[in-house]
């Protein structure tokens, strides 16, 4: 059945339609928002998938180059692995949609999201997510929606609505939120160093926006949407889980005791052996049943350690934050390092610094872009102790690079101001707890290391949440058992002064304004914690760059003279470098950078471009090459490339009758400039530099 809903959505025509495309999928609706335009599908299958205790989701984002009229780089001409950014929208989707599908759940199910086509000024990721839970709201699927995404930002102090394209980059907010009517379900984004109290309005704008487009979702469903297919429900055996709870809940409180991740994790399995065993003869042929509630139990010790007791399986307080410790310059021949030390989590991270030719060019549907700075995220087996093959980073290692990048992006100097090229990379060589945060500190570590001038040290925390009835505990520096058993995972990187990077996974619904705005300011204390003990090793940049970076030079000259600095073929830029040994990139906006690490060729090569692109000045005096002779006076070239005329009648100080009785090719004269005309022709003097008793003869 055919069903197209349409409505104005904060200045733009929004339309979200279903029964006309992809009618074989369970559920599949374009959703329209300018002319970007989204197809999104959900398929599940009929039957649980065998031998899993986990919601089989997949989301995957697409983007089409043809939906901004483009063909495929590259030898194939057709679109290859996603790119970064379709991978983060993966992510971000699939971040909103899991915890909206019910427990119990296991049927494998895919959202695919397709880009069909782009105005380049309405974002498809927000509309993406519009047309994943619509998709689902119309499908047999059950799900817990509906949600919807916008995106937020601030222009000259003005929050705004999904700002076009062209504004995002102007603003000093960027936030991707996902909400239902009563809660906020996902969060990614970050700001120019944003106050907590001004965050919180952005986060609580999104909220309130959403409420239209949650009603088309909800009179969609209710023209069109199939009935949702019976959930079977397996009530909970209490004599098993009373057994289950005699054998182990003493243990398994012992063990939430060690402090150790490994030790603890050591005694954990150890009790959870001895109940297989001690149940094996009763519940035989039940044994995932008895593992599952042995998790659940699991569960529910360490939620009952924090509500009731205030205490963490580590023994900290609820706000207490690891030892911290924190080195630099590291590894001797890089240019910038750190090693930082949270607790059992560890990052090594280094900066590295390049010039203009090492920037990442980005092929993306609205065009082609280039990034200045990259930071990449690394996370080895080895850090939590597992044995598993190398394989190039994942979903996971994309996402938690892109989120410590966006905290420091926020910091780094212009490029006017600092013309380098960085990069980082953040080696994970220990991890129990936020290894993004921890990045993001060794990150601000590296940087200052380099010699790198950021505007202010950036240090992030990740923080938890476990809500038990009207009992709320929010935890300062999450564990990894704490973030897999908490009901919030809630990362914050920022300034002293305020927040540059965001990114929050809500699980559950009722989480208020008041306890979004205490986790924010309960963040911030940690994070000037942080950076204090950050500021026991490197409290600031180093005042020179690293002495191994190369040294960049950056030149101001006229566009046209681009072609100057290049010459026919790249003959002249080719000729400076293989002389020099300097490395040159040349902007079309007139801006040379210069890089080397020998001072003496770079100065060389600096030299040489100024000749190359000096101009000729009324009044100034010249040392000039007689280029040719003619018999009305000669052509002398005064600057590379640049010729003047010099009259018969300006040559010597008294009359010529013949110009090649003074003058021949190849001769060097002084000369000044007397005129230079509207067509660029110039004027010279041989006689207005003349000294008294000098003949142009004598110049020869």
């Amino acid at each position: 059945m055919y069903k197209k809903i349409e409505m104005e959505f904060y200045g733009r025509p929004l339309s979200i339609e279903t029964g006309r495309m992809a009618k074989q999928a369970g559920g599949a609706v374009v959703v329209t928002y300018g002319e970007t335009v989204v197809l999104v599908t959900v398929v599940a299958s009929n039957t649980p998938r065998e031998g899993v205790d986990f919601f089989p989701l997949t989301v995957d984002y697409q983007e089409r180059t043809f939906a901004a009229g483009k063909i495929p780089g590259g030898f194939f001409k057709r679109e290859g692995r996603p790119s970064e950014r379709e991978i983060l929208t993966s992510r971000q989707v699939d971040r909103a949609l899991r915890p909206l599908f019910p427990e119990g759940f296991f049927c494998e199910t895919q959202v695919v999201a397709s880009v069909l086509s782009v105005d380049r000024e309405n974002d498809a990721d927000t509309i993406a997510l519009i047309g994943a839970s619509a998709a689902l709201q119309v499908s047999d699927i059950p799900f817990r929606g509906p949600i919807a995404g916008v995106r937020i930002g601030r222009l000259r102090g003005t929050l705004t609505v999904n700002p076009l394209q062209s504004q995002v980059l102007a603003s000093d907010i960027n936030l991707f939120v996902a909400a239902g009517r009563d809660t906020i379900v996902m969060v990614e984004g970050g700001g120019r160093v944003v106050p907590e109290e001004e965050m919180l309005e952005a986060l609580f704008l999104a909220q309130e926006a959403v409420k239209p487009v949650l009603d088309a979702q909800d009179e969609i469903a209710r023209v069109v949407g199939k009935q949702k297919r019976a959930l079977v429900v397996v009530p909970p055996d209490t004599t098993l889980i009373g057994r289950v709870h005699d054998v182990a809940a003493d243990k398994l409180r012992a063990a939430f005791s060690i402090a150790a991740k490994h030790e603890r994790g050591a005694a954990v399995s150890a009790v959870k052996q001895e109940v297989k065993t001690a149940l094996a003869e009763e519940y035989a042929g039940r044994e995932k049943e008895v593992g599952t509630v042995f998790e659940e139990l699991e569960s529910e010790s360490l939620r009952a350690l924090v509500v009731r007791e205030n205490r963490r399986v580590d023994g900290r307080g609820l706000t207490d934050i690891r030892p911290i410790s924190c080195e630099v310059n590291v590894l001797p021949r890089t240019h910038g390092s750190a090693l930082f030390t949270r607790g059992e989590t560890q990052a090594l991270v280094v900066a590295t610094l390049g010039t203009g030719s090492d920037e990442q060019k980005v092929d993306a549907l609205i065009g082609e872009q280039y990034k200045k700075f990259m930071l990449h995220y690394n996370f080895p087996p080895f850090s939590v102790g597992e044995v598993r093959p190398l394989r190039g980073p994942g979903r996971r290692e994309i996402g938690h690079g892109a989120l410590a990048e966006r905290a420091l992006q926020a910091v780094l100097p212009g490029e006017s101001e600092f013309p380098y090229t960085v990069r980082i990379v953040s080696e994970i060589l220990e991890s129990n707890g936020s290894s993004s945060m921890a990045t993001v500190c060794g990150g601000t570590l590296s940087l200052m290391d380099a010699g790198v001038p950021i505007k202010a040290p950036v240090a992030g925390i990740a923080m938890g949440l476990i809500k038990e009835g009207e009992e709320i505990r929010i935890l300062s520096d999450i564990l990894g058992d704490e973030d897999h058993l908490g009901d919030m995972d809630f990362k914050v990187a920022g300034t002293a002064q305020g927040i540059t990077a965001l990114q929050m996974d809500i699980k559950i619904f009722g989480v208020t304004r008041e306890i979004m705005q205490q986790a924010l300011y309960q963040a911030r204390e940690g994070r000037l914690h942080i950076l204090e003990q950050m500021a026991h090793a490197l409290a600031a940049p180093r005042p020179e760059v690293a002495g191994n970076a190369p040294r960049i030079i950056t030149l101001k000259v006229r566009p046209e003279k681009i072609r100057e600095i290049i010459g026919p073929g790249g003959k002249m830029i080719r000729s400076i470098i293989e002389e020099t040994g300097v490395k040159i990139d040349v902007e079309d906006d007139g801006t040379v950078y210069v890089s080397s690490q020998d001072g003496e060729s770079m100065s060389k090569a600096v030299d040489r471009i100024n000749r190359i692109t000096a101009e000729a000045e009324v009044g100034r005096v010249y040392k000039g090459i007689v280029r040719k002779v003619v018999d009305f006076g000669a052509f002398v070239e005064i600057l590379p490339g640049t010729d003047g005329l010099l009259h018969i009648s300006q040559i010597g100080p008294g009359r010529v009758r013949r110009v090649a009785d003074v003058l021949r090719e190849g001769d060097e004269i002084m000369v000044k400039v007397l005129e230079i005309d509207r067509q660029g022709k110039i004027r010279l003097s041989q006689r207005e530099v003349e000294q008294p008793g000098q003949s142009a003869q004598g110049k020869n």
